[in-house]
């Protein structure tokens, strides 16, 4: 199962600092999950070490510094493990460590969305351009010319909501410009833009890659969510995601910035280096300074949060919208945002990243499993998840009522061989340990 943690991107300690040792499990105030043994709930023990055995490993090897893996079954933490360091020679990780989640972010700004969604500010086949007026005579890419400008011809209508939320828009990102419309989000600066509205304008003015609704493109789309909740709700992002989720759902160390007090719980940042074939302290564009409040808050990348704060989230999901008493969202708008809205046009195409013949769709702001046959893994039909560029990672399985948490700070890390594909062994590890998946 891949969570896709190349891209952009329960209480503090989850009254848990103990490490399991196959103990009862203990009492804990009615807002934290509570830990018990993994047999109760359908997991050996024994056959989960072969996942404490690798996580361990890739910090021997010096290939991580350290982490945070956490495994939650019918809402009862039966694995919550640190490994390592918050730094190559720093303190040891501890089960408080931030982290920057990057692309993790999205699903939390999806969730805000589906909040404005309930409360019929928005439908999910309204054209965007609807509350981005920005939109309305987007063009689409067609060729370059001699001089370097776009041939470009208009698009037929504008994204969907639904297509902003499923990355078939058409939009770019520049995360990776290896093509002329990814290399122009660069030039353009479209990441860098001091606020929302010149963010949508910069937008506005490249073409498309594509006709909305052709194509599955990774995108800005969850920048632009993160806009228009913004124009819907009348609150800066951050305080509408602090307000109607962190704040009920108890994610203390959740947020778009780290204060100065908690400053000293930061994971370092690394990359890997691959002429040097290492990782090495991060640099660059990708290292967000999370050290005070940002100019435009990412929705699409620009959170940070613990292994503990973002499996509260992850319970939320999988309870249907629901954790010890705060409702965020109903349990049919769960059902909803974790079900397949990719087009037959681009799941019948089998060089779609996302397709039938690979077995995984694609949801409101989450990758899906269609058929875990197909896509290669012991995950339940319906799982959902997604990760962040420094790869952290998630996945919510309904089927077998259990969530998996990761945390990881490198970026870049599909370049180590090593690191490739972390998300899906852990996967497998994960599920080779469920034994009695009716419990």
């Amino acid at each position: 199962m891949r969570v896709a943690g190349r891209r952009f991107g329960l209480a503090t300690a989850l009254a848990l600092s103990l490490a399991w040792s196959g103990a009862p499990a203990l009492a804990a105030p009615k807002d934290q999950l509570t830990a018990a043994a993994p047999a109760s709930v359908g997991v050996s023990s024994e056959r989960l070490a072969r996942l404490d055995a690798l996580m361990k490993d890739l910090v021997a090897s010096g290939h991580l510094p350290g982490a945070t893996t956490m495994l939650v079954r019918h809402g009862k933490v039966v694995s919550f493990e640190t490994y390592g360091a918050r730094s190559f020679g720093g303190p040891p990780m501890t089960k408080d460590t931030i982290f920057r989640i990057y692309s993790q972010t999205k699903p939390v700004t999806g969730v805000a969305m589906m909040i404005l969604f309930e409360e019929g500010k928005w439908k999910l086949d309204d054209p965007v351009s609807k509350y981005v007026p920005e939109f309305a005579n987007l063009r689409v890419y067609k060729g370059v010319n001699a001089d370097g400008s776009f041939v470009t011809e208009a698009a037929d209508r504008p994204p969907t909501m639904r297509e902003i939320m499923s990355h078939t828009g058409g939009f770019a990102y520049g995360l990776n410009p290896d093509n002329p419309i990814d290399k122009a989000y660069v030039s353009t600066g479209v990441l860098g833009s001091r606020s929302g509205q010149e963010f949508v304008e910069k937008v506005a003015k490249l073409p498309l890659v594509g006709p909305p609704g052709k194509q599955w493109k990774y995108s800005v789309a969850v920048d632009i969510q993160g806009f228009i909740v913004e124009k819907l709700s009348g609150q800066g992002l951050p305080d509408f995601m602090q307000t109607r989720i962190f704040d009920p759902l108890k994610m203390k160390d959740t947020g778009f910035w780290v204060p100065a007090e908690k400053a000293d719980r930061l994971a370092s940042l690394y990359a890997w280096n691959s002429k040097e074939k290492k990782v090495q302290p991060a640099e660059g564009f990708m290292v967000l300074d999370v050290t005070k409040p940002p100019v435009v808050a990412s929705g699409g990348g620009g959170l940070v949060s613990t292994n503990a704060d973002y499996a509260r989230f992850c319970q939320m999901l999988l309870n249907g919208g629901e954790l010890d008493g705060a409702r965020i969202l109903s349990p049919a708008t769960v059902k909803l945002m974790a079900a397949d809205h990719l087009p037959d046009a681009i799941l019948d195409n089998p060089k779609s990243e996302f397709s039938k013949a690979s077995g995984k769709g694609f949801g409101l702001d989450f990758m899906v499993v269609n058929d875990p046959a197909r896509a290669g893994t012991l995950a339940g039909k319906g799982t959902y998840s997604w990760g962040g560029a420094a790869g952290t990672w998630f996945w919510i399985d309904p089927e077998n009522d259990l969530f998996f948490l990761g945390m990881i700070h490198v970026l870049g890390k599909d370049g180590d061989p090593a690191l490739r594909d972390l998300d899906e062994r852990a996967a497998t590890l994960v599920y080779q340990a469920l034994t009695h998946p009716e419990k």
